[in-house]
């Protein structure tokens, strides 16, 4: 078999190689990469196939070595440990480490408000926050059920303007349903 009948007997793969690189990659570019990659190894190796020999499975057998190689070194890279005194900015993100003093900060912010709300609204809306229905806090305090979703409504407001410094990050967590 000459060089061009090889060359071209490879180049018909590409299309069946492009959906097994999919498999492999789950993205279109990445599988055209792996698949232009194949073909260049093919070529460069054609003097290692033997005639007789499944292409196909040779050329899948390249593909499937390649994708591992590039893994590999993929998951080698991003474990590499810098040490050194300056940091790259693009690296700043991996080596920031992060603590829970903002959170805790938060919380007894959270903690501090809560504990100004009058027995009136924090009974009822602590008993909602840990999972409580409204008619068993209404039994619970003998209220009446419009009664006990009116004050969780203004604990909530309360709330909420109290903490207005961390607006997007509590609402959530004071209008948690």
């Amino acid at each position: 078999m000459t060089t061009i009948e090889f060359n071209t007997m490879v180049t018909r793969q590409a299309e069946s190689l492009k959906l097994y690189a999919l498999r492999f990659t789950h993205d279109s570019e990445d599988a055209n990469d792996l698949v232009q990659d194949t073909i260049l190894k093919a070529l460069s190796y054609c003097n290692k196939f033997k005639e007789g020999t499944n292409l196909k499975g040779w050329l899948y057998t390249i593909m499937k070595n390649t994708f591992i190689n590039k893994y590999r070194r993929y998951v080698k890279i991003g474990t590499m440990v810098i040490q050194s005194d300056d940091i790259p900015y693009s690296n700043l993100m991996y080596s920031a480490s992060k603590n829970l003093g903002e959170s805790k900060f938060i919380m007894e912010d959270i903690r501090t408000a809560l504990e100004k709300l009058s027995d009136e609204y924090y009974v009822p809306f602590s008993m909602y926050f840990d999972g409580h229905k409204y008619h068993e806090i209404a039994e619970h305090l003998t209220i009446p059920i419009g009664t006990v979703k009116t004050r969780i409504h203004v604990a909530r407001k309360l709330l909420k303007k109290s903490l207005d410094d961390y607006n997007p990050q509590v609402n959530k967590l004071v209008y948690l349903n």
